[in-house]
């Protein structure tokens, strides 16, 4: 694994661009460093990576994804996250603890927003136990990161959407006057009226939430 994150690294480094990377930051208010390489010069070196390397025709590797997100520059979290959404046909229920611990560390929505509907989505999708076993409890967690991952789990489920579930998590955090709560709310509220508009119309109706969330999950409604 440390080879192949040496060779991302120079594939990186050969890329490095300064004056990208202060608007880079500051876009994320600069919580924290980029190498400046943006989105499409990115997908890029990471399609070259992974035909070098071949690392998406091993087994699931924690350590690969973990050598990427200690490092300190944005880009190789971008990766590792590319690397897990290539891989999400291999995810079992015990990715469940990699995935916490991901939302927990070097936290911001950009990350949080990926690994919420993708992967956990996915083995929750595959392993509907790990709602009872894990996600109930981030929806009501001290850490807002996992309350948000709770409430955005479902987000890509449509027809598959658990309706009461995702109801319950909005009830229970109705009244956080955390914005990516309260945007949380929003969004999985709008992308659960593309399926069943009559359904969030009337909770919305019937539920105190913060005009923000209103107004995000009001969007389709008309």
């Amino acid at each position: 694994m440390l080879a192949y994150v040496k060779r991302l690294t120079e594939l990186y480094e050969a890329n490095r661009n300064e004056e990208n990377a202060g608007p880079m930051s500051k876009y994320m208010k600069n919580h924290f460093p980029f190498l400046g390489i943006k989105k499409p010069t990115r997908a890029e070196l990471e399609r070259q990576f992974f035909k070098e390397t071949g690392v998406l025709k091993e087994p699931f590797n924690h350590e690969f994804i973990w050598e990427l997100w200690n490092r300190d520059e944005r880009e190789y979290q971008y990766t590792a996250l590319t690397y897990i959404e290539k891989s999400l046909h291999k995810l079992t229920k015990n990715d469940m603890e990699l995935m916490e611990r991901q939302i927990r560390t070097k936290s911001w929505w950009d990350t949080v927003d990926v690994i919420s509907p993708k992967p956990v989505g996915t083995i929750a999708q595959k392993f509907p136990e790990v709602i009872n076993e894990t996600i109930n409890g981030w929806a009501t967690h001290d850490y807002l990161w996992l309350r948000r991952a709770a409430i955005l789990f479902q987000l890509k489920f449509k027809e598959k959407t658990n309706e009461d579930l995702l109801y319950e998590y909005v009830r229970e955090n109705a009244a956080s006057r955390e914005f990516f709560i309260q945007k949380a709310i929003g969004w999985a509220l709008r992308e659960f009226s593309k399926t069943n508009p009559a359904s969030v119309k009337e909770f919305i109706s019937e539920t105190k939430l913060s005009p923000l969330s209103v107004r995000e999950g009001s969007k389709y409604l008309g």
